[in-house]
Parts: structure tokens; C-alpha cells; sequence
């Protein structure tokens, strides 16, 4: 067996528990933002609060499920958020299932048909720095997955 071969089988398990660690905490993270009202969720929404006070935003999220893959137009607004964000220094992640995204964060109409939930942005609530379990996990997941050039990790949300 080469060394390859041994680091690859101890790193599966951990690279599992790892996603998993990070979907669980961008779970809890939009929850605990939602409930304090720090949550601003739609591409043009995002794209404006980005413009007004970039330094506020401490979080964002992308959205998009298989069928989303092949809209050019969304995949040219991710390109330009996710360049603004690296920018800004803003952490990043990628989830692949709208319809999860908005079980956890509500629906945007009285329809109960999901609003926009392709990006969404997680902000201070006031000046002082906003400290969160949640937060300081996927802030780490974010700077390791940076450190092997995956510069917006994908994390799938727990059932």
C-alpha cells in the first residue's frame, strides 16, 4: 500500500464528518440569523446590500439545484458574487438543494412557492462583532477548504 493509499482511506471518514459538520452548522447558522433578523436572501437583494455596506456581511450562501446548473444568467450573478465576496474577504459556501434551503428558512410568499433563496447573505446584526458557534465553525471549514484551493466549498444541508 503507498502512502497515497493510506492518507486517502483516513481522509474519506474525516473529510464525511467534516461536511457533515459544516451542513449542520450552516443549518444552525441560518436559523440563529433568521431569528435575529440578519438574513437578507434573493440574488438582487444580496447584490444591493453587498453594494450599500459589504463590510457588515460576514456570511454568504449559494443556491442552486441541477436544473438551476444550466441558467447562465444566475451562473453569471454567482461568478460575480462569489468574486466579491473573495474580495471582501466574505466566507462562501455552495449548497445544492433550494428546496432544503427553504424548509429551513420559510418560504417567500403566502403561496408558500420558495422566494428566491439563490443567495443569501448572513450580516452583523449591530457594530460589534457577531459571535457564533456556527459562524466560527463554517469560518474555519471555509479557511481549510481554502487551504486545498477549494475556494467555495459545496456543503450539502442535513435531512
Amino acid at each position: 500500500m503507498t502512502l497515497e493509499e493510506v492518507r486517502g482511506q483516513d481522509t474519506v471518514p474525516e473529510s464525511t464528518a467534516r461536511m457533515q459538520g459544516a451542513g449542520k452548522a450552516l443549518h444552525e447558522l441560518l436559523l440563529s440569523a433568521q431569528r435575529q433578523g440578519c438574513l437578507t436572501a434573493g440574488v438582487y437583494e444580496s447584490a444591493k446590500v453587498l453594494n450599500v455596506d459589504p463590510d457588515n456581511v460576514t456570511f454568504c450562501v449559494l443556491a442552486a439545484d441541477e436544473e438551476d446548473e444550466g441558467d447562465i444568467a444566475l451562473q453569471i450573478h454567482f461568478t460575480l458574487i462569489q468574486a466579491f465576496c473573495c474580495e471582501n474577504d466574505i466566507d462562501i459556501v455552495r449548497v445544492g438543494d433550494v428546496q432544503r434551503l427553504a424548509a429551513i428558512v420559510g418560504t417567500g410568499d403566502e403561496s408558500g412557492a420558495p422566494g428566491d433563496l439563490h443567495c443569501i447573505l448572513i450580516s452583523n446584526p449591530n457594530e460589534d462583532s457577531w459571535k457564533d458557534p456556527a459562524l466560527e465553525k463554517l469560518s474555519l471549514f471555509c479557511e481549510e477548504s481554502r487551504s486545498v484551493n477549494d475556494w467555495v466549498p459545496n456543503i450539502t444541508l442535513p435531512e
